[in-house]
Formats: C-alpha cells, sequence, structure tokens
C-alpha cells in the first residue's frame, strides 16, 4: 500500500521561487504548504531588491535637482528620511500581502514559522507544535549576508538588512565591499548627503565584471563624491564617544557613525536538518544540486540562492518553473544560464548581458573583436557635469555574433533587457548594424558603433 502524506509538496522559504514554485504546484491541484520565517517574499521583495530600488530613487533625487540647475530651475529642495522609511515600509507591506493573497488563492497553506526536515519526508515548524509529512519537499530558503565573525568590533558593523531600517539618516558611513550591494548601497548613502567611503581589500570594484566597467564605474562614483579606498580591509572597528573608529590594515583610522558590512553573501542553510534528511553541501556550503535542481535525496529539490548558482530573483523564479514542469507535468527542464542579463543600479547604474571581453578571450575559438565608446550623455551637455557614459560590445571574431555587451549610464539597466534579447538570439554585430538607431538617444550608439577597438587601447570618448 502506498503511503500518504499530509501534502504533495512542502516548500521550505517563501521568497519568489519557492512562492512560484508552491503557486504552480498548487494550482496544479496538488496539496502544496510552504513555511516562511520572516515575511512572505522573502530577501528580493523584504530586505533586497525592491526598498533597494525605492532608496536608489530617492537618493538620485539631487543629482536631478543638480541637474536641473542647468536648465534654469530654481529648487529648493529637503529630505525628510523617517518618512521616506515609513513610506517604504507600508509598501513593502503591501507587496508582502500580495503575495500572500496569493498563495491563498492557489489554495497553498502558509505556515508561518522556521522549517526544520527531521527526515526526508518529514518537516517540523519550530515553536508551532506542528509536524507534517510530505511526499515532496523543496528547499528555497536564499542567502544572508556574512560578516568576517573574527575581526575585532564586527557587533558594531550592519548589514544591508539593517540598513533599511536605520533610525536616522548617518552623517558618515563606511561600506566595506566591492560587489554590487557595497557599490549600490554607496550610491544611495552619498547621493542623500551621507559622508561616504567604501573599502575594498581587491584592486578594483565588481570582481567578475568586464574590466572596462570596473574602471569606469570607480571613476563615476568618485565624481559623485565618494571616497574609494582600495586594496584594503578592516583590521579592527573601536566604539568612541563620537562614533566609529575604522581601523583599517593599511594604517588609516576613519572615524564614522555606521559602518556596514557588504563582504557578500552565504546560503540559508544553517539548522535546516540537511544530514537528517539526506541532503549534501558542495565545497562552497550551497545545496548540491543536479541540472534540474534535485538534491541527493531523491525527493527533494532546492532552488535559488540556497544553490549558489546564480543568484538573481528572476533566476530563482525561472528555476521554480524548470521544478514545476519537470516533476509534475513530466516535461523535464533546467534553467539556461547563458546571456542571463542582470544590472548594479549604482550612480550612474550598470547593465551587463554575455561576456566580458576576458571571458570572451578565453572561451571564443578565435579572435575577438571589441567595440567601445565614451561620451558624455546629451542631458548634461551643457550643467557642467562631466559624467560620461561607457558603451562596449564584445564580437566572436569568427562567427560575429555579440557575445558581450556592457553599458555603464542613464538608464542602463533598461537598456540591457533588450539588448539581452539580441544576445540571446545570437544576433550578429551586421545585424545589430543593420538596424536603423533612434535620434537622439543613448542607445543609438549600440547600433552606430564602427571602430574596432586595438587590443590594449582606450577608445575615444
Amino acid at each position: 500500500m502506498a503511503e500518504t502524506y499530509d501534502y504533495d509538496l512542502f516548500v521550505i522559504g517563501a521568497g519568489s521561487g519557492g512562492v512560484r514554485a508552491a503557486r504552480l504546484t498548487a494550482l496544479g491541484g496538488k496539496r502544496v504548504a510552504i513555511a516562511e520565517e520572516h515575511r512572505v517574499g522573502g530577501t528580493c521583495v523584504i530586505r533586497g531588491c525592491v526598498p533597494k530600488k525605492f532608496m536608489v530613487m530617492a537618493s538620485d533625487f539631487a543629482h536631478q535637482f543638480k541637474t536641473a540647475e542647468g536648465y534654469g530651475w530654481t529648487v529648493e529642495a529637503s529630505f525628510d528620511w523617517p518618512e521616506f522609511i515609513q513610506n517604504k515600509d507600508v509598501e513593502i507591506a503591501r507587496l508582502s500581502g500580495i503575495y500572500a493573497a496569493n498563495l491563498g488563492k492557489a489554495g497553498v497553506d502558509l505556515v508561518h514559522g522556521r522549517a526544520v526536515l527531521r527526515d526526508a519526508h518529514t518537516v517540523e515548524i519550530i515553536g508551532k507544535d506542528l509536524t507534517v509529512t510530505a511526499e515532496k519537499i523543496l528547499i528555497a530558503t536564499g542567502g544572508r549576508p556574512w560578516m568576517p565573525a573574527d575581526l575585532p568590533g564586527i557587533e558594531h558593523a550592519i548589514t544591508s538588512e539593517e540598513a533599511f531600517h536605520l533610525p536616522e539618516l548617518p552623517k558618515r558611513i563606511l561600506i566595506a565591499g566591492g560587489g554590487y550591494i557595497a557599490v549600490e548601497f554607496a550610491g544611495i548613502f552619498a547621493g542623500l548627503g551621507v559622508e561616504t567611503t567604501l573599502i575594498y581589500r581587491g584592486p578594483n570594484i565588481l570582481r567578475g565584471f568586464d574590466d572596462d566597467v570596473r574602471a569606469h564605474l570607480a571613476g563615476e562614483i568618485e565624481k559623485r563624491g565618494i571616497k574609494v579606498i582600495l586594496g584594503c580591509q578592516h583590521s579592527a572597528i573601536e566604539k568612541t564617544a563620537t562614533g566609529l573608529m575604522n581601523r583599517l590594515e593599511n594604517g588609516m583610522e576613519i572615524e564614522t557613525d555606521v559602518v556596514m558590512f557588504a563582504t557578500g553573501r552565504e546560503p540559508h542553510v544553517k539548522d535546516l536538518g540537511l544530514e537528517a534528511a539526506g541532503v549534501a553541501l558542495n565545497d562552497n556550503g550551497a545545496i548540491r544540486v543536479d541540472a534540474f535542481s534535485k538534491t541527493t535525496a531523491d525527493n527533494i529539490w532546492a532552488i535559488g540562492d540556497v544553490t549558489d548558482r546564480m543568484n538573481l530573483t528572476p533566476v530563482a523564479i525561472r528555476e521554480a518553473v524548470a521544478f514545476h514542469e519537470t516533476v509534475y507535468r513530466d516535461n523535464p527542464q533546467h534553467f539556461d544560464y547563458e546571456a542571463v542579463a542582470t544590472a548594479v543600479f549604482s550612480q550612474p547604474p550598470v547593465g551587463i548581458v554575455g561576456l566580458s571581453e576576458s571571458e570572451a578571450r578565453h572561451s571564443c575559438p578565435g579572435a575577438v573583436d571589441v567595440y567601445v565608446t565614451r561620451f558624455r550623455p546629451m542631458k548634461y551637455a551643457f550643467t557642467g557635469s562631466d559624467e560620461r557614459m561607457l558603451m562596449k560590445l564584445v564580437v566572436d571574431g569568427e562567427s560575429q555574433k555579440v557575445v558581450g555587451v556592457h553599458i555603464v549610464g542613464p538608464e542602463a539597466p533598461e537598456m540591457i533587457q533588450l539588448a539581452a534579447i539580441a544576445v540571446k538570439a545570437g544576433l550578429t554585430k551586421a545585424q545589430w548594424d543593420a538596424t536603423c538607431a533612434v535620434h537622439p538617444t543613448m542607445a543609438e550608439e549600440l547600433v552606430t558603433l564602427k571602430d574596432k577597438q586595438r587590443p590594449g587601447s582606450m577608445a575615444a570618448g
């Protein structure tokens, strides 16, 4: 006799990936439950992409006001941090409520509490006196900020999660890290008038991005008033009567009101009971999965940041859809991680898709053609701003397919979404060139680049 379970599917983690998988499966007629230890919506909605974008938009008004003066506007403005935080929290609560409501409409049982695996089919909700069984289990618990636990004074630092709820706007902040979270928050605080310092132990920010993008953005954010210190990290943080003293390994001492660490995120696997369920981790501490998101336990799958494959919200959603198609619709699918566009909401922002120049030179069989332009956007032509835009196309010299697009400047995230379609479709440089430009726009540069960049040369501005 076949064993019966309380649910056909139990999902641990109600972020974007977990919610999508639960809803699709329940709408298909299966008995589904989902557990969330914090708030429905996960990192992206509650403490990531969405509130961060609100903060980016709020902070960018200062730059827009300054630009407006060049167009004849006289602007008298002030910023109210508590009011902004309140309005942001109201909107986040609304979005979280929509996620929860949609789960209910689909017939998913929502359990508020921390779920722990007791075996491959049994889940306990801690503190709820509740234990349930499920035929299949999906883990979608995401990631959490990482900080160096052995750094003296680290207890005085915050992460991006606390930055969303600061009771007051600091006058001085130091941000440790060089990834997209660090760069984005540096722009946020600087835009809001905070004296901002960014320190990173590497030779340049945004490790893993195209070198031209890294160098260009580093220069542009310094124009926005951000002090960037590279090749350096903390030796200690000490609380003083007037703030926090950041002692750096190069001997520098910088006093600030807030110290924020954005030094990476790690899969949220602590105390999940994975070993009891037969779920193994990989060398990076993420849940080990195959191409179809199945773990080392036959009835357990994992998607999203907890697998540390490509940590982007839209990717987690696509992995959720692939999971549902594979497991419940007899239509095996796995997500294609090639040519996935992404954006960094720095100021100015970055949009990229495909290969960097370095990656292309290692992976393309023959030569690589590179087209680069740097120019001042029309918007700043008579405002006195020296802000520059970067656009770069990386082309496989043999096939002439455009394999990488890199943009730094206004509206880069919006442009890269459309450029990603062309890269994903494998269009050639000739096909890009055959596309008529929209004038006057910044984006027209993408289809009017004619001169190849010589290796080792710098494109003219």
